[in-house]
This record gives C-alpha cells, sequence and structure tokens, in this order.
C-alpha cells in the first residue's frame, strides 16, 4: 500500500507584526534633588521610625528578637512641604507630557501629584513590598535618594492577565522578550522612573547591606471642571 504524500501548507514568506496595547516605562537620572531631599527626608523618616518603635518593640519581646528586620519606615505625606515643590512640579508636569505621549487628549484636564511620600526599608534587612497596583493615580513612579546595587529594586510585572493565565517558559530569562512576564530596574541616587499606574509592580527583598530610600509618587488627570467644584467646596 503507498503511503500518501502529504502536501506541506504554504505559509507567507514573510508576516507582517504589529503591536498593540503597549505598556512603557520611563526613566532618567536626575541627581540635582538628591542631597537637599535627603535632608529634607531625614525628619520624616526619624518621625516614621519613633511611630513604629512600640510595634517593633512588642514584636521583638514575643518573638525574643532584636532590631527591625523586615521594617519599612512610611512617612506622611509631603505634598504641601515647599521642600518638595519642586520635586512635586518637575513630577507633574512630566506625568503631563507622558499621557499626553501615550495618545491621552488632556486638554480639558490638569494633571496634579495627588500623593507623594518617602519610605526607608529597616537597616536589618527583610524590607519588601508585596504586588500591587495603584488604583487611584495615572502615572506613577519612584525617585531613589539612597541605593546601591546590593538593596532591594522595583520589579514590574505584565498588567495583561490574559497573558499571565496562559504563561509558557521563556526560552532565555536573561533577555526581555515578548515571553518576558517581568522586568527590573537596578537602583542608584537620583534615578527617576515613570510609569501607569496600573502597573503591578512590587520591591523584592533587601538585605540590609546598604541604606535604601526613596520617594513614591501618584500623579492624576483631574477634569477641569471637576477641580474647581472641588477648590469652591
Amino acid at each position: 500500500m503507498k503511503k500518501k504524500r502529504i502536501k506541506k501548507p504554504k505559509y507567507p514568506k514573510q508576516l507582517n507584526r504589529e503591536n498593540y496595547f503597549k505598556c512603557p516605562i520611563w526613566f532618567a537620572d536626575e541627581p540635582k534633588f538628591v542631597d537637599s531631599l535627603n535632608k529634607a527626608s531625614d525628619s520624616y523618616i526619624d518621625k516614621a521610625r519613633k511611630n513604629m518603635k512600640p510595634d517593633i518593640d512588642k514584636r521583638n519581646k514575643k518573638h525574643k528578637t532584636t532590631g527591625d528586620l523586615g521594617s519599612v519606615y512610611h512617612s506622611t505625606t509631603l505634598i504641601g512641604d515647599p521642600e518638595f515643590k519642586e520635586l512635586q512640579d518637575y513630577i507633574g508636569a512630566t506625568s503631563y507630557n507622558l499621557l499626553m505621549e501615550m495618545g491621552f487628549d488632556l486638554r480639558g484636564h490638569q494633571v496634579f501629584t495627588t500623593e507623594m511620600w518617602v519610605q526607608e526599608f529597616a537597616k536589618s534587612g527583610g524590607g519588601h513590598h508585596a504586588l500591587h497596583t495603584h488604583w487611584n493615580g495615572h502615572i506613577s513612579g519612584f525617585y531613589f535618594l539612597k541605593a546601591s546595587d546590593k538593596t532591594s529594586m522595583p520589579l514590574f510585572e505584565d498588567p495583561r492577565p490574559g497573558n499571565i493565565m496562559n504563561l509558557l517558559p521563556e526560552l532565555d530569562k536573561t533577555k526581555i522578550t515578548y515571553a518576558s512576564s517581568a522586568v527590573h530596574y537596578k537602583c542608584q541616587p537620583g534615578r527617576m522612573i515613570f510609569f501607569p499606574s496600573y502597573m503591578p509592580h512590587q520591591y523584592i527583598v533587601d538585605m540590609g547591606y546598604d541604606p535604601f530610600r526613596f520617594i513614591h509618587w501618584n500623579c492624576q488627570a483631574i477634569p477641569k471642571g471637576v477641580l474647581n467644584v472641588v477648590q469652591e467646596k
């Protein structure tokens, strides 16, 4: 019995690829704020340490441990502090430009830095942040004041749930490809990172080798009419 010859399907010689639903991350090195904002943020971190000390002492007594292992010192808001106004204005103006670059129509909107705070990870190590997003913003970001190649770093994950559900093994994890599900950025003092607020991100566990301090913010594009109503109230 003769074997039936299977014809090879004819594929196009070249497929045209179009990329949609892009998710950008922007970064720049702006060291001009580092010295002044390190100094300006000292009092905020000192206050956060003082506020957390009773809980840390209670935990250490209960578990017979010492130090601040795993702690993250989180400040109150920096908005309204004149020492941070130049950075706040820079962030707001940049976020406006980035949203326009993404294709959003902001002619009837104003962009404001609605949240801004500083945080520092524990000297004993163990500081980290679990995976999360910022539902109340359009553009979020970080400005690193104290960091090195030995400190924690932000890890961003693919925001598309469909892609994560059907995830296959990556061929080469040393390269960023369409198969990549996460990307990290190394930190250094003066580095600034902007990203869409819907992007899931976390901070890997810090080992406590070097100080790690950064400013975090959220920006919102607010319709001008809504803003006027809020201001009148």
